[in-house]
């Protein structure tokens, strides 16, 4: 969750740490610093806040070469200049910035105390700093792996030594660190997109393993200390993709983006020849489909919600039991790993801690995992049996939009893939394909309703509270809706299934609390309107979501928010896009912080 970066080369540093600081802020911080080396000392700043009040306090310009920043997301301690990055060793010798958690902080930081030691902060992190100092060696990568040696817990770390210029140690437990390799310097970052205007080459460490860093090499080895031998790859997006363009937020942009987006996750895998779709990534053959006999979805979030959305899919076109579960609670409960059980993990990032920790469980297990992400060279990528790319391009925003789109046309594909082997006859693939085709310029026609929806956000913006209700496969649209109202406007935000609204929360219902009530042109739209009619009863504000162009629904609710028909396979995604627009909106008139809401942060790589 926190951000790392780190720079040893011919330039100088301060400027390149600043801007990658800049690039990782979307991640979510609540304080950032500096470490500057030069001349066998340290510079160091730091501040709690956003970015703008450690940069008040940073000199015009410096003549170092070699340094280190840190956007710090609160964990051990509150957000305060004392507890930000980076931190030092009792005699200033060291410097570290840290993102994860040392879980035996508490034992370690007493044991020190007994020999002395004083802390500046309330932090777990700046135990690191002490351990690497009481470790003298003879290289400063045999210092860091000592004192890691009495660490339990997850890390991405960078260490300098004032008695060594230019030269920066990494180590990598759980965490993501990437090397970035340049003309001359190299970079050390969490996260590629803060070193993207200065190379796409990078390598990335695996658990476990420590590199030395300076401006023209660098080396990798293993905590048993073997040497590990790996070359660069190339990132396949460009700088020009992290801009704004424009657009007053990411998060309208990426919304924005979403034909063109989702028109890159379809491109070349529909097979219109044979009415089906082919995901080459899965590495698994026809025969070992067809054995499959159940499916799980795993991530967190909108992940999970887009999940429930894909079981629908699976289990309506493929026949097959299917199901999703919170990542962060699935090993928790001593799952049984089952040998026909296909399990998919999803995560935008590829870095979500604990859908890692939840692939790991499975493997540990015997079970086969898939991924569902939209970062190549992600931990999550690197770790599975197989999987598919969204490519829906970077997400910036701390709330998802294209990439939850691109989720769900992933599990379509996936879904037609399994129906095509198991149940669908060609003639029934060759409509599902041709549906599934007319996505980008559906998505583009529920993107012209923007103007009317920030009409409808208008009249509800000061409103404390919302429910969402849908049925079936109506029901994860609403998940989804209200995760990201609350997320961006901090208006509380509930869904049900809209058969569960009597069975409780029908007694909150209020002239005074809207109800968004997702109504796809399907069977259930009667039930469904059964629903709206409760609420209207309870003079509950109704706000309908639909694609049927029913008269009865424009008498019957407040307003109306219009997505295009389409084939219900479609209907999850194409009627999503209505509701990213509301929280948009509403968010917007709110005067909220739309691409960085606090307390969150966008890849959660924490327990």
């Amino acid at each position: 969750m926190c951000g790392i970066i780190a720079y040893s080369g011919q330039r100088k540093a301060l400027p390149i740490l600043v801007a990658g600081l800049r690039r990782l802020e979307y991640r979510g911080y609540d304080s950032a610093g500096i470490a500057l080396h030069r001349r066998g000392r340290f510079a160091t700043w730091r501040a709690a806040g956003k970015l703008s009040q450690l940069e008040a306090r940073l000199p015009a310009q410096s003549g170092a070469k070699c340094g280190m920043g840190h956007t710090r997301w609160a964990t051990h301690g509150e957000a305060t200049d004392s507890n930000a990055h980076p931190h030092h060793s009792p005699d200033g010798r060291i410097a570290i910035i840290h993102n994860g958690i040392i879980e035996n902080a508490t034992a370690l930081r007493g044991a020190l105390q007994a020999d002395g030691a004083v802390f500046n902060s309330e932090t777990d992190s700046e135990i690191l700093a002490h351990l690497v100092a009481m470790h003298p060696a003879d290289s400063l990568r045999d210092s860091v792996r000592l004192a890691l040696r009495q660490v339990q817990g997850t890390y991405g770390l960078v260490v300098m030594d004032a008695s060594r210029p230019g030269e920066l140690v990494a180590a990598r437990n759980g965490s993501p660190v990437i090397i970035g390799v340049g003309e001359r310097e190299m970079f050390i970052t969490s996260d590629a997109n803060a070193i993207l205007t200065h190379t796409r080459e990078v390598v990335h460490l695996e658990d476990g393993e420590l590199a030395t860093v300076q401006a023209r090499i660098f080396s990798i080895a293993t905590m048993d200390e073997s040497m590990i031998s790996r070359p660069p790859v190339t990132l396949d997006h460009s700088p020009e993709a992290l801009s704004r363009d424009g657009y007053d937020h990411y998060m309208l942009k990426e919304i924005e983006e979403q034909p063109e987006a989702i028109a890159r996750t379809l491109g070349g895998r529909l097979d219109r020849q044979f009415g089906t779709a082919h995901l080459g990534g899965l590495n698994l053959s026809a025969r070992e489909l067809r054995d499959i006999r159940r499916v799980r979805f795993l991530g967190c979030g909108s992940a999970y919600y887009a999940g429930i959305s894909g079981a629908n899919m699976i289990e309506s076109l493929a026949r097959l039991p299917a199901a999703s579960e919170p990542a962060a609670e699935f090993r928790y409960r001593n799952p049984v790993i089952e040998n026909d059980t296909l399990y998919i993990a999803v995560s935008q990032s590829g870095e979500t801690f604990d859908t890692l920790a939840a692939i790991r469980e499975v493997r540990s297990r015997g079970g086969r995992v898939l991924g569902i992400c939209n970062v190549v060279g992600s931990s999550i990528a690197r770790e599975v049996d197989g999987g598919v790319f969204m490519h829906v391009g970077p997400e910036i925003s701390v709330a998802s939009t294209k990439a939850f789109s691109g989720m769900l046309a992933c599990f379509m594909l996936l879904a037609l893939q399994l129906g095509r082997i198991r149940d669908i006859s060609p003639q029934r693939g060759d409509e599902l394909v041709e549906a599934i085709g007319e996505l980008p310029g559906l998505i583009r026609n529920a993107l012209g309703e923007s103007p009317r929806i920030r009409e409808i956000a208008a009249r509800y913006h000061g409103a404390s509270s919302a429910f969402y209700i849908g049925r079936t496969d109506a029901y994860p649209v609403a998940l989804e809706g209200a995760q990201k109202l609350k997320e961006i406007s901090y208006v509380h935000a509930e869904a049900y299934p809209a058969s569960e609204l009597k069975h409780g929360p029908l007694a909150l219902i209020d002239p005074d609390t809207p109800t968004l009530v997702v109504l796809p042109d399907n069977d259930l739209l009667d039930k469904s309107l059964s629903s709206l009619q409760e609420i209207r009863a309870r003079r509950g504000p109704v706000i309908a979501v639909t694609n049927s162009g029913r008269e009865d629904i424009h008498s019957l609710a407040d307003d109306v928010i219009c997505s295009p028909p389409c084939h219900p396979l479609l209907h999850p995604l194409v009627m999503n896009v209505g509701l990213q627009l509301f929280a948009y909106h509403t968010a917007v008139l709110m005067g909220r912080d739309v691409d960085q809401p606090r307390n969150l942060a966008k890849s959660v790589t924490v327990e």
